[in-house]
């Protein structure tokens, strides 16, 4: 029996393109990415990205995002990962319980680069590496693991996006990919470190340890082609079944809030009881979210110390969207992390798992909050929070999640407007040129 890296490259070997709902799906994830990375670029840990990564990878040929810095394509990818992952408001997949997309939209970019790659061949790239890094990580028993952590496994994607886009031969592809797994980021804090940081899920490392990989393999470095072969580790099943008959792109999830998806169904769900019962949030005495069991295994710091602190902690989320709206979570600024009435309604959110949801993730992330105020307990139940495949934002709500975002940048309405343009004209057959050009010169 092959093993199931090679039977994953010969996959990527056997793309020429994907039809045009595969395309359009991943031209939503380019927009949504590069939206989420013009906010993120703005943010601590991606400006120190910026300033460490050509004394790190040097000068080349590829774009870091909204600047006219031009670094090698691993370097590229790392900065631009950084930038799309630090506000946790990057798109997802269920089945994966990860982020994808920071990793595959990024590396693909860098490695266009200047050259005259058309649109269609960026985006089949993009739903190559998506397919692959997401069936690397639900061919895992994910609610055995001690982290879903995306930087674990969307180095697979970045390699196998990359072998695709260099036309590498399939042995070698499949060595990239095995490399990349084989090196990926350890996460080992995660799960029980309570200090926010800037490293979150490893996500710019896997991202640019995948481009490597491409390179290494092209060079001649081996990876262990048989790391995807362990049973019960991976479900070979899940891993292999039904190649090509659907793409995981397809049923992406999209983000309204710059904080851990776990927390999104509690907080659409709060956010609705207090509209539809005209509450005002200083009258609530007490909310009770009922929750999957996971959950709970966030920080959910009640004052937390850092924006990456409060990304993660779902009282305090619930508190800035029923004080500030929805609006103040797309992004999370740190102006809110030392307001009193914040802390103080956090404070009075308590979180319990729920039997009823046992078993929901990573299928589902559902919640259901009950708000106690006048006397009175109010309740809603939310299964899937805005954004989700069944619960879907239209391609306007996305326009506007990314004409938000690129306004934290100094960056004109036009030139924001030159890069929603060259995305929506990657399914023309051109080349990818002038999103290129719109991403460097947007400064």
């Amino acid at each position: 029996m092959p093993n199931a890296i090679s039977e994953l490259a010969a996959f990527c070997g056997s793309i020429e393109t994907v039809a045009e709902t595969t395309l359009k799906a991943a031209r939503r994830t380019v927009l949504d990415t590069i939206g989420v990375a013009a906010s993120g670029a703005a943010t601590p840990g991606g400006r120190a990205s910026f300033e460490a990564a050509s004394a790190i990878w040097g000068a080349g040929a590829s774009s870091i995002w909204f600047s006219r810095t031009l670094l090698t394509p691993a370097g590229a990818t790392f900065v631009n990962a950084t930038y799309a992952a630090s506000l946790d408001l990057d798109d997802g997949h269920r089945a994966a319980a990860g982020h994808p997309a920071a990793a595959v939209v990024p590396a693909v970019l860098a490695l266009v680069g200047r050259h005259a790659v058309s649109g269609r061949r960026l985006l089949t790239a993009i739903a190559v590496g998506y397919e692959v890094a997401v069936r690397a990580a639900a061919s895992r028993g994910i609610n055995s693991l001690r982290t879903t952590d995306t930087g674990l496994w969307c180095g697979y994607g970045a390699a196998a996006a990359a072998g695709w886009l260099m036309a590498l031969p399939l042995p070698v592809i499949a060595h990239a990919m095995a490399i990349a797994g084989q090196t990926a980021t350890g996460q080992f804090a995660t799960g029980w470190t309570r200090v926010g940081h800037t490293v979150k899920e490893g996500i710019p490392w896997a991202a640019a340890n995948g481009i490597q990989a491409a390179y290494l393999a092209a060079a001649g470095h081996r990876g262990p082609l048989d790391l995807l072969d362990e049973e019960p580790a991976y479900n070979r099943t899940r891993l292999l079944a039904g190649l090509g008959d659907t793409w995981a792109v397809e049923h992406a999830y999209f983000k309204r809030y710059s904080c851990c998806r776990w927390a999104h169904a509690a907080i659409d769900a709060a956010v609705l009881l207090l509209d539809e019962r005209k509450l005002s949030a200083g009258a609530i005495e007490g909310i009770v979210v009922e929750i999957f069991d996971r959950a709970l295994t966030l920080p959910n710091q009640i004052i937390p110390t850092s924006n990456e602190a409060a990304q993660y902690s779902i009282p305090f989320c619930i508190a800035v969207a029923l004080l500030h709206g929805q609006t103040a979570l797309l992004p999370l600024e740190d102006r809110h992390l030392a307001d009193p009435d914040v802390i103080a309604l956090a404070s009075r959110v308590r979180l319990e798992a729920s039997p009823r949801y046992v078993g929901a993730f990573p299928a589902t992330t559902p919640a259901t909050v009950a708000i106690s105020a006048g006397g009175e307990v109010f309740a809603l139940e939310i299964t899937y929070p805005k954004g989700e495949p069944g619960n879907p934002m239209s391609d306007a709500e996305l326009v506007e999640k990314f004409a938000t975002l690129t306004s934290r940048l100094p960056m004109s309405s036009l030139q924001a407007r030159s890069i929603s343009d060259a995305v929506t004209a990657l399914m023309d057959g051109t080349a990818t040129t002038s999103l290129l050009d719109a991403l460097c010169n947007a400064s």
